[in-house]
């Protein structure tokens, strides 16, 4: 179902947006929390241009009829595509306007979130049997309490999903909703090679109708530069040494407690685990990623649990696009929510899955499995 997630301020914003973005960015950097981009200044221009922008029209219409039917009407606000390789820096500028944006009226949501509540609606609306759209539906529950929605790390490989978004959000942007999305892709390039593409199409024209797109041509993936894990957290390849790896981290989280499996229960189901004590999990890659598991039961994962220990990642060959997919949808659950990851595996995390349906948006999910070695990441949940 989705939820009420914020509500409509009552009260002029007060507050002078002008070259925020670039205030804030430059803060960070003198901080040492960022290093300094060409790419990601030029990119902080049309934000702030949308900053602005959206905070002329949240004032315009804050104000009285009369007020509004004598001063100009601020300029319609183009929704925002950021695209650009994996890891440079788009997830952060994203979370770096969203930080600044001052109303009330926004939401930053991951796509597999965002994804997964519209098709928790849309199953409940035909269970009650409503009538009329149950897209318009969705779109006038969603605006009605956001004029600004930020998805990331948008990217189409379900055909579920890929039949809906152009209904979807033809309803959204007419009822006046503004969307910044990060991608990995240029529109023209989502969903390659899946099925009943041609009918996708429909909605990257209208991604293209209605947004400005910017580039992002970062030349470093920042997350290959943090090297300084204070411990490995990711072993390879799949040997006795792992497997003393995989028994001697469950040992130390849990303070030597018995290998006992556990199950989750997640919408009536049940999901098996290895063992499980308190909030630290240990589970294998075929109980997680093999099985036909999805965002749901990764999310209960990366709400209930803090500590994963993933044992037993293969490479990935082509005829297993499904299972790297599951993988995918894991990585980005469990990094989203900063659980910490120890796992064991048969390569290294760029040589997981290399070739097959899916291999170009693997890339990100490799980029993350390298950051969250990190020191940086390790601690960021402390």
């Amino acid at each position: 179902m989705i939820k009420i997630f914020f509500q409509r301020t009552t009260k002029s914003l007060g507050v002078d947006t002008s070259n925020a973005l670039m205030l804030r960015y430059q803060s960070l950097v003198l901080e040492q929390q960022l290093q300094h981009d060409i790419a990601q200044v030029a990119a902080l221009l049309p934000l702030q241009n949308l900053l602005d922008n959206l905070v002329a029209t949240v004032n315009y219409q804050q104000r009285s009829i009369v007020t509004q039917y004598l001063l100009p009407s601020p300029k319609p606000c183009r929704s925002l595509y950021l695209f650009g390789e994996v890891g440079r820096g788009k997830s952060m500028l994203m979370a770096l306007f969203y930080e600044v944006c001052p109303f009330q009226q926004k939401r930053r949501v991951h796509f597999n979130v965002f994804m997964l509540e519209a098709h928790a609606f849309i199953h409940e609306w035909q269970q009650r049997a409503h009538q009329g759209s149950v897209m318009q539906a969705l779109a006038k529950k969603i605006r009605s309490s956001v004029l600004l929605l930020c998805i990331d790390e948008f990217h189409v490989t379900d055909i579920a999903d890929a039949m809906i978004l152009e209904r979807l959000f033809s309803h959204l942007f007419d009822s006046g909703l503004v969307v910044v999305i990060t991608s990995n892709r240029h529109p023209d390039d989502l969903y390659q090679g899946g099925l009943q593409r041609p009918q996708f199409l429909a909605f990257t024209q209208l991604l293209l109708s209605v947004a400005f797109l910017v580039k992002l041509e970062a030349k470093n993936d920042y997350r290959q530069t943090f090297h300084q894990a204070l411990e490995s957290s990711y072993h390879y390849p799949l040997n006795s040494e792992a497997d003393y790896f995989v028994l001697h981290h469950y040992q130390r989280w849990t303070s030597f407690s018995p290998l006992e499996a556990g199950t989750l229960e997640v919408l009536g189901r049940k999901v098996v685990l290895t063992a499980m004590h308190e909030s630290i999990a240990l589970a294998s890659f075929d109980q997680l990623c093999v099985k036909a598991l999805g965002a749901v039961d990764y999310l209960q994962i990366a709400k209930q649990f803090n500590v994963v220990i993933l044992q037993g990642i293969p490479r990935l060959t082509a005829d297993k696009r499904n299972e790297a997919k599951r993988f995918m949808t894991l990585i980005d659950t469990l990094y989203e929510h900063k659980v910490k990851l120890f796992c064991t595996a048969e390569v290294s995390a760029q040589d997981i899955y290399i070739e097959g349906d899916g291999a170009f948006e693997f890339r990100r999910t490799s980029s993350r499995l390298i950051e969250m070695q990190s020191a940086t990441y390790l601690h960021s949940g402390s």
